[in-house]
């Protein structure tokens, strides 16, 4: 067992019983990489992350690969909910290096002295469908190194200088309104007239886009804004990116229709959407308010923890399988429902159809509940209490299977949203319950993560682990969620607590020089800044990303990004010189960006390159898996070019290295 059995992460502790000598991110493995001039492997994944399991199975539990990262390496595991800090910042080094957005989990080899300087997302063990051997990689990355340190050392120097320009403090002039029109009419540009949303698959909620609508709508009256807005929210509920059973939405759609999502549900987008569905709800959407209570109903059951507080996702897995958990056969739903029910259920939710996931059927609004109704005789009232019933009973059912995991360690940030969406909610429903519950949520997260005159970022129960320290974005949403919180439960208490975060926010974050905040706590003068909370388009937070599919040509030419390249393609790993890598320099290849098995990272609006057939971002629902398919990523450092997959968003602004002193 290695150093992660402890830790506060649940992903940390996923492989505490690898045979890879981990280390959590600190001063005791930066340390040793140091003292023994070992390159380190750093490797950033979170809990849900499909891929992230697909890889610790294939090499990070596999004897062999582990030997060859235990001789070559000090190898160290970060949950990049946890530190996202740490995920910014080699996020953005993979951009540099590679050229285009990374994704989970990220792959990223250091010198000893913390300089990244060779990035990707998944290896495979073993070299198939032109994506190289883990191993292979592994080895050819560390002999390179050995023999050619002032190669990797003249690229060091480029690769941070590019990433001090990229988030160096910049004042300019305040943004006139032209900005809100050039944004609306992107939008409008951008937008799905046909399934709502946002461009092509995978498509992705986008909460901010989302309430940035309803704003401009409720701001200038911008009924245009509200019809895009209205049909979103609609198509996502009625698509399997909503648990037609038992409330939620999925991370992400793998299909332009909203029809089959990656399964695994993340807490901080369900608190935006659930604010969103409660103002639709208001506005008299009997679909709507049904998702309000439906997502309410998730959140209790399986989402809240003993104390109030809300844990942060469930996997998309279960017994090794992606969807296993959510997809039904005709068959076993009929056998549970009575007639009637069958009768609507089946049309509704499309069992009368063919399978679309593998084999087996994910329910969605195949029909809208009044077209069986008139067939059968039924008004909508009487069709909706059928479906409510139906889904009681297949609720039922499905919690005697095997349940996906759950990462139970309670984020601030991820708190707070999900706080501000339940009050939305008890509003909008006059459901006092639901207010009393975003009240205990507060005092939860004030009690576990509010020490000392100090907010933390995570918690988990057991942990003997130091807990992070707060970002900016714990530190504003929690505000944010106090200030709700204060609307409809005013009291002294409350008032005292926001009035604390909003002091404590601008003494740690506030950039008093430059104008703006740091995302990380600032340190003062006489030391090197880590992060500029200065957000561009190649990083937002997950919440407000997307990403597009791109195609790249495996195996057909070997880019050259640094003052080295190694070429990994079709199982063989190559050394040769490169360039330079200089800021702001983009691609000269018209290539895309990757398709293939990871979570990925894309910035919030199209991204250059061609579409590629398949989903870059786990391919699921009756497509084929991308593990299968030729497509591939440019995962290099030194600009490294190999064959890799990809799966969902990842990827944050991120800022200014040291190479010296731990982050």
């Amino acid at each position: 067992m290695n150093r992660l059995a402890r830790a506060s992460s649940p992903y940390l502790q996923q492989h505490a019983d690898n045979p890879v000598d981990w280390y959590p991110w600190g001063e005791e493995a930066l340390l040793r990489a140091r003292a023994e001039g070992k390159p380190i492997l750093l490797s950033i994944g979170y809990s849900a992350c499909h891929w992230c399991h697909v890889m610790a199975h294939e090499s990070f539990e596999n004897p062999e690969t582990a030997r060859v990262m235990n001789e070559r390496y000090v190898n160290i595991k970060v949950d990049r909910e946890e530190r996202p800090d740490l995920d910014r910042i080699y996020q953005n080094a993979h951009m540099l290096l590679t050229r285009r957005n990374g994704g989970w989990p990220l792959t990223v080899i250091l010198t000893p002295d913390q300089v990244p300087f060779f990035a990707g997302t998944y290896f495979p063990v073993q070299a198939r469908h032109g994506l190289p051997a883990f191993i292979d990689v592994l080895n050819r990355v560390a002999e390179f190194l050995e023999e050619n340190p002032e190669d990797i050392a003249a690229q060091n120097a480029s690769l941070q200088e590019a990433m001090a320009r990229m988030y160096a403090p910049q004042g300019g002039s305040i943004p006139g309104p032209e900005v809100l029109d050039r944004a609306r009419g992107d939008l409008n540009r951008n937008f799905d007239a046909r399934h709502g949303g946002f461009g092509g698959a995978p498509k992705f909620p986008h909460p901010a886009t989302l309430e940035w609508l309803a704003w401009h709508g409720d701001r200038h009256g911008d009924a245009r804004a509200e019809e895009m807005l209205g049909q979103t929210l609609e198509a996502m509920a009625r698509g399997g990116i909503f648990d037609q059973v038992g409330g939620g939405f999925c991370r992400y759609s793998t299909d332009d229709r909203w029809m089959i999502p990656h399964f695994e549900k993340m807490l901080y987008d369900n608190g935006p959407l659930l604010g969103l569905y409660a103002r639709q709800a208001t506005r008299g959407d009997r679909r709507s308010r049904r998702v309000v209570r439906q997502t309410v109903g998730w959140l209790t059951r399986e989402m809240t923890d003993a104390s109030g507080a809300f844990y942060s996702s469930l996997d998309a897995d279960s017994e090794g399988e992606e969807g296993r958990f959510y997809v039904w056969t005709p068959e076993q739903v009929q056998a549970v429902l009575e007639p009637a029910e069958w009768e609507v259920a089946s049309r509704v939710w499309g069992l009368d159809g063919p399978a679309n996931f593998e084999g087996r059927w994910h329910l969605y609004e195949a029909l809208e509940p009044a077209a069986p109704g008139e067939s059968l005789g039924l008004g909508v009232e009487a069709v909706e209490a059928l479906l409510q019933s139906a889904r009681g009973k297949l609720l039922a059912l499905r919690e005697q299977r095997v349940r996906p995991h759950r990462d139970e360690k309670i984020l601030t940030s991820w708190n707070a949203l999900m706080i501000s969406g339940l009050i939305r909610a008890g509003e909008a429903l006059d459901q006092p319950e639901w207010l009393d519950r975003a009240e205990a949520a507060m005092r939860a997260v004030r009690r576990s993560l509010w020490r000392d005159g100090r907010l933390y970022a995570s918690f988990r129960e057991g942990a003997d682990t130091p807990m992070p320290r707060a970002y900016l974005d714990d530190h504003a949403s929690l505000l944010a969620a106090s200030l709700d919180l204060l609307r409809v439960r005013w009291s002294a208490e409350w008032l005292d607590w926001a009035q604390t975060l909003a002091e404590v926010l601008l003494r740690d974050f506030a950039d008093a020089g430059d104008g703006g905040f740091f995302y990380t706590r600032f340190r003062g003068r006489g030391r090197r800044r880590l992060l500029l909370h200065r957000r561009r388009s190649r990083g937002l937070d997950p919440e407000t990303q997307g990403l597009r599919r791109r195609r790249n040509g495996v195996g057909q030419r070997r880019r050259r990004a640094g003052p080295v390249a190694i070429g990994v393609s079709a199982g063989r790993t190559q050394v040769h010189p490169g360039r330079r890598v200089h800021p702001g320099q983009r691609r000269a290849d018209g290539g895309g960006g990757a398709a293939g098995s990871h979570e990925s990272a894309a910035g919030p609006g199209p991204v250059s390159g061609a579409a590629a057939d398949g989903d870059p971002a786990r391919s699921r629902g009756g497509r084929t898996r991308l593990a299968a398919r030729g497509a591939g990523t440019r995962c290099a450092g030194l600009g490294v070019r190999a064959a890799v997959g990809r799966e969902g968003p990842a990827s944050g602004p991120g800022g200014q290295m040291r190479s010296s002193d731990p982050l």
